[in-house]
Parts: C-alpha cells; sequence; structure tokens
C-alpha cells in the first residue's frame, strides 16, 4: 500500500531543481513502486509526483468510462501530453522546467505535502493559506473518522 505523509519545505535552486526529501522517498517502496516518477499536471494546477510503477497501473483507468469519445480522446491527449517522466538525481532533487514551473505557478519558495499515492507540489505561501481555509473543515472532517473507527472498534468488542 502506499501511503505517503508529511510537509516539506524546500527552495527551488538556481538550476530549477527542487530536493525530495528523504523522508518522502523513504515512504515508497522502489520494488513495489519504482524509484522514477511521473510529474503530472493535477487537480487545481498542482503539480504532482507519481511513484512511477504506481502511475503506469493507473494510466489505464486515467479515462472516466462514462464520457463521450471525444470527451474520452480530449481527457487522454491532456492528461498524457501534460504528463512527464521523471528521474532524481543522486541528490535527491528533481529539475523542474521552466514550462512546469510557469504552468504550475511555482516560485522558490515549495512545500512538497505527501497526499496518499502523490507527492503534490505548492507555493510555501498558497499551501499556508490552503491549510488556513481548509483546518475547520479537515478537523470536523478527522473528528467524525475517529467516531466511526471507535464506533466499530466498539461493536467488535
Amino acid at each position: 500500500m502506499l501511503l505517503l505523509t508529511g510537509e516539506y519545505e524546500h527552495v527551488i535552486d538556481g538550476k530549477s531543481r527542487v530536493l525530495v526529501s528523504n523522508k518522502l522517498r523513504n515512504q515508497i517502496d522502489a520494488d513495489d513502486h519504482g524509484s522514477n516518477f511521473y510529474i503530472v499536471l493535477g487537480a487545481n494546477g498542482i503539480l504532482s509526483l507519481y511513484p512511477e510503477k504506481y502511475f503506469e497501473r493507473i494510466a489505464l483507468a486515467i479515462a472516466p468510462a462514462t464520457t463521450a469519445p471525444d470527451e474520452t480522446v480530449a481527457f487522454e491527449r491532456m492528461s498524457f501530453a501534460l504528463t512527464e517522466k521523471v528521474e532524481l538525481d543522486r541528490q535527491g532533487r528533481l529539475l523542474l522546467t521552466e514550462r512546469l514551473r510557469k504552468r504550475a505557478g511555482l516560485k522558490d519558495n515549495v512545500t512538497l505535502v505527501g497526499v496518499r499515492d502523490h507527492i503534490e507540489l505548492w507555493n510555501s505561501q498558497d499551501w499556508e493559506q490552503y491549510l488556513s481555509d481548509n483546518m475547520a473543515q479537515y478537523q470536523k472532517q478527522m473528528l467524525q473518522a475517529r467516531q466511526v473507527v471507535l464506533q466499530k472498534e466498539s461493536r467488535e468488542i
């Protein structure tokens, strides 16, 4: 199972590289998920890193099954055109092309966020704003999730 967690602040260096923390990389089993990544312009224009073997498994299921054929073709075209296979260098740095940085609006200070099956790259200031905007809803959902688990455990006893 792939379960990426945590938030890690970094600076994009003068050569447009960003470090993917050991703490994040060590959460990925290279045998199960590969040692390289696919970078995808995802939801809300956020750059997302997917471990290669994991992304290759989901790539087959990427097109919505209920859309019209023309919409499926457009979706596949966009999905694969905006996806790039990338490798980290020996220090664990990812090279971000100018095109990717521009499309995602990334500046120099970024926060890498583990989001279950992928890593998101956020402008640090945008990430802090997102947290501020969504913290109350998160706390409510976390409380509800915990209550569900506790109720389930109490029925099993």
